[in-house]
């Protein structure tokens, strides 16, 4: 028999039987401030699989003009999630998303703001040993200006202010030019410009059409690593337009050891998710709600520094004439 669990007014858990054990989900907003009524914060400390795990599920309500959802980069600069929380003025949210490289500071993932493209994806990524390179189509999750969501897989192009979307599956293309155009790509699949007020990237993509579809080879990321343990950070939306964002605690022995990609797809399918991929994870993730952190970050030194951060902020109320 199916369990069900209200959460809040805003969105139902069912939960059927699977191969891991149930998660019961409990709110703790009253840990984190003043929060309206659009934002609701739920915890759960259930075992999963036989390990300790702790997990933080954040439902906002897509369709609440009260809520802005933006994105922010740190344009060739890293800086904490506490960092960008003061920079940003103190929003209600702030969480990591994109890939990124130690290196340069460069985020590897498509970030839009105000509808434009302020990071692209990485273009080309060399075969070991060889001239040739993978032109991989990487996922990003996206919002409308009417506040609709969708998640696709994307080609950036620095020339195009849009980028070119796949709704039905990832393209991963070879050729040799370090540098490629869509043309490149030698596709027929069919494309749109994915024309999102706000976006961010990372990858792969965990559920489909509410169906648990982890793309991580076809989007050449861990793809050998489907059953490793880590800490992670996910978005997506319910088919009620609710966002879902699911932060995972891991990397701590005996009290939260992070879940595998097959993991969190399941328990996002579970939440409603018609659609989720995954963000950067491991000592990456974090998830502040008014500037307190939800899980643990795993690194030693605390929140790690990061390019780039998805970001929810409470509208100013208009002043009356």
């Amino acid at each position: 028999m199916k369990k069900k669990l209200l959460l809040g007014s805003i969105l139902i858990l069912a939960y059927a039987p699977f191969s891991w054990a149930q998660l019961n989900w409990r709110r703790v907003d009253s840990g984190f401030g003043r929060l309206p009524s659009g934002l609701q914060i739920y915890k759960t400390t259930d075992s999963l699989n036989g390990r300790p795990f702790v997990a933080y599920c954040i439902v906002a309500n897509l369709k609440d003009r009260k809520l802005e959802f933006t994105t922010q980069v740190g344009e060739g600069q890293r800086y904490t999630p506490s960092q960008f929380y003061e920079k940003e003025k103190q929003p209600l949210l702030v969480m990591n998303g994109t890939f990124f490289s130690f290196a340069t500071n460069q985020n590897l993932n498509a970030v839009m703001r105000d509808g434009k493209l302020v990071a692209y994806n990485q273009p080309a990524m060399q075969q070991k040993g060889t001239d040739s390179f993978y032109y991989p189509t990487r996922s990003a999750f996206g919002i409308t200006k009417h506040r609709g969501a969708d998640v696709a897989w994307l080609f950036t192009d620095t020339a195009q202010r849009w980028p070119y979307a796949f709704q039905e599956r990832p393209i991963l293309a070879k050729g040799t030019n370090p540098d490629p155009s869509f043309a490149d790509l030698n596709t027929l699949d069919q494309w749109r410009w994915w024309k999102m007020q706000t976006a961010i990237g990372g990858g792969p993509v965990l559920v489909k059409d509410g169906l648990v579809r982890v793309t991580n080879e076809a989007e050449q990321m861990f793809v050998n690593g489907e059953k490793d343990l880590h800490p992670r950070t996910a978005m997506g939306y319910t088919a009620k337009r609710q966002l879902i964002i699911l932060v995972v605690q891991g990397r701590f022995p005996g009290v939260a050891e992070g879940v595998t990609l097959a993991e969190e797809a399941k328990i996002l399918a579970d939440l409603g998710c018609v659609e989720a991929l995954n963000l950067d994870g491991g000592g990456s993730s974090c998830v502040l709600v008014n500037g307190k952190e939800t899980i643990q970050p795993s690194d030693k030194t605390g929140q790690r520094s990061v390019p780039g951060v998805f970001i929810i902020r409470e509208q100013p109320k208009k002043k009356k004439k």
